[in-house]
């Protein structure tokens, strides 16, 4: 698949309740030094790329929790994907994003 897809991503970590948002900021900085477009919402991160490279960088999410301390994780994925043609982030929610 060479389109692009949207992919929403929720990690919640089994970890003390002091370290939950620590672990996902782990998780949030791996996306974010991926290059993926991507948009942190208050319950998770929706992010725009290949099938390929999305997938790619939920792996490396949960590796990095594990590393920061989780002993389990419940990872939720929702996806929108077409068969010929990209998804955009764009075409949902631009004209909601207010410009001042």
């Amino acid at each position: 698949m060479d389109h692009k897809i949207n992919l929403a991503l929720q990690i919640i970590p089994q970890v003390a309740t002091e370290k939950v948002y620590a672990v996902v900021d782990e998780a949030i900085a791996v996306i974010k030094a991926s290059g993926v477009k991507y948009r942190v919402c208050p319950f998770e991160t929706v992010m725009e790329g290949t099938y390929e490279e999305l997938m790619e960088v939920v792996r490396r999410t949960q590796e990095v929790c594990f590393q920061a301390g989780a002993s389990q994780l419940l990872v939720y994925i929702k996806m929108q994907i077409r068969k010929d043609q990209d998804v955009t982030m764009e075409e949902k929610t631009g004209k909601y994003d207010a410009a001042g």
